[in-house]
């Protein structure tokens, strides 16, 4: 199979992360007979500094024409000013919007090598694996009206959450569809005792749930569902939610597994990939991390992980995924740790390292 990826390294540990997850991509074409071509392109701060656009045309067209897009991270305190008319993160909605790439989802999953890297009792997250399905191109990140809006009585400013019952519906099957695939169990998180957006989506999620008799549902507040996150996180198969509800317990999620550096996501499109999948933009859902960056201490694994999920979902390579996976499981139960992770005692590498050793594993398998 013959793929093209554009990479979109971005700021901080961005490019960093994505140098090694192209390493196992080449080493996984190796072993398998695929051939991954690469195309990389600006986004984020980067491309801020260089063009003056968080994402020029070029990189939106390059994205466009490629099979699947592996994203390192943007932003970072050079671009903060909330006051700036041009932001990093600007790129990064208008890239979500432009590519249609709705539902993100974020698999959280304890490795058991990992247990002692959290902070909470190993009998509270011994069973967790979970998937986080966060809608993605709507709410409050996109509604309008949005912005300032100074008057005499002083400074205002103003964000719409607004919802379709079409946006919620296809959020809702995609959630559905993935818990038949696992352990049958929905939960969708809203507020909807407070907002009427949440008492929209709630209906229609009632509607899907429906068309879904084979599955377990329930509807859990948000406020309710982030208490439970830290109490019972080993309950739950798949959390199906609007946009800043998922971006707020998705990272809350992701102290059950010790460090944003091991969480892989994807956000989808409805659009099929030239191999039959679905077109995807892969990213670690850790930020740019500028204060570590170019120091080679950064863990990589969350973006390799990502490759996994673009490998299984945008190519339909089931084994080649299983074989990252397991490299990367096989890694850590040797006891390799980036310092996000390691305890006084573990083996300490840097993001160079941990990305040969997964190869390594690979290639060995």
């Amino acid at each position: 199979m013959q793929a093209k990826i554009t990479l979109l390294p971005g700021d901080g540990i961005g490019p960093e992360v994505v140098a090694e997850a192209v390493k196992v991509l080449n080493a996984v074409g190796s072993k398998f007979g695929h051939e991954f071509n690469f195309i990389e392109a600006l986004a984020g701060g980067i491309a801020i500094d260089q063009t003056g656009n968080p994402l020029p045309d070029e990189s939106l067209a390059a994205c466009r024409q490629s099979d699947a897009v592996l994203l390192g991270a943007v932003g970072g305190p050079k671009w903060s000013d909330p006051k700036a008319a041009v932001r990093p993160e600007q790129g990064l909605l208008k890239l979500r919007k432009e590519l249609g790439l709705f539902a993100n989802i974020r698999p959280v999953k304890i490795y058991p090598a990992l247990a002692a890297a959290s902070t909470l009792k190993p009998e509270v997250i011994a069973n967790v694996d979970m998937v986080i399905v966060r809608e993605l191109t709507g709410g409050l990140y996109f509604g309008q009206p949005q912005g300032r809006q100074d008057n005499e009585r002083g400074r205002a400013a103003v964000d719409t959450m607004y919802y379709t019952e079409e946006e919620i519906g296809r959020l809702m099957r995609v959630s559905f569809d993935l818990a038949r695939q696992r352990r049958k169990k929905i939960t969708s998180v809203d507020k909807a005792n407070v907002l009427a957006s949440s008492r929209l989506w709630r209906e229609v999620a009632h509607e899907v749930a429906a068309e879904y008799p084979d599955v377990e549902y329930e509807d859990i507040l948000v406020d309710a569902c982030s208490m439970y996150l830290i109490r019972r996180p080993g309950d739950f198969d798949v959390i199906a939610t609007e946009n800043m509800f998922g971006d707020i317990l998705s990272d809350e999620a992701s102290m059950l597994a010790g460090s944003m550096g091991m969480l892989p996501s994807a956000s989808l499109a409805d659009a099929p990939s030239a191999a039959g999948g679905k077109f995807g933009l892969y990213e670690p859902i850790h930020g740019s991390a500028p204060d570590i960056a170019g120091q080679g201490i950064a863990n990589p694994l969350a973006t390799i992980l990502s490759t996994a999920m673009m490998l299984r979902t945008t190519f339909n390579l089931a084994a080649e995924a299983d074989a990252v996976e397991a490299a990367v499981e096989s890694v850590l139960g040797q006891g390799y740790r980036t310092p996000d992770l390691a305890w006084s005692g573990e083996t300490k590498v840097g993001t160079t390292e941990m990305g040969n050793l997964v190869v390594k594993e690979i290639e060995s398998a």
